[in-house]
């Protein structure tokens, strides 16, 4: 069993920067492979960001390419998502979660343990 716990959201103002992390605790999460999602109010959870269980890999959504880096550090059990130059539509609440492949998975229903989220909103 993974636990995941996020942190770092906040309020900023359009243009401004967050760094959000998800801890894990329960077991090591070295293996899995890692994702961010985000739900805004009335809307479908979406895919944000995902690692590989290595690091080796990385994927973005369309929307964030650019702007937003995951990276992860397997010795303090940690996954990052630096997020630049916000603007309004990325205000949402973020989601980490783990799936045992290890791979890049964009799909919500693939991973097997998620966080209780943190909210970000950017005000315009």
């Amino acid at each position: 069993q993974v636990q995941l716990a996020e942190s770092g959201g906040g309020l900023v103002q359009a243009g401004g920067s967050l760094r959000l992390s998800c801890e894990a605790s329960g077991r090591t999460f070295s293996p899995y492979g890692l994702g961010w999602f985000r739900q805004a109010p009335g809307k479908e959870r979406e895919f944000v960001a995902a690692i590989s269980w290595n690091g080796g890999s990385t994927t973005y959504a369309n929307s964030v390419k650019g702007r937003f880096t995951v990276s992860r550090d397997s010795a303090k059990n940690t996954v990052y998502l630096q997020m630049n130059s916000l603007n309004p539509e990325d205000t949402a609440v973020y989601y980490c979660a783990a799936e045992r492949t290890g791979g890049i998975v964009v799909i919500p229903r693939r991973y097997d343990y998620w966080g209780q989220g943190t909210q970000v909103t950017v005000s315009s």
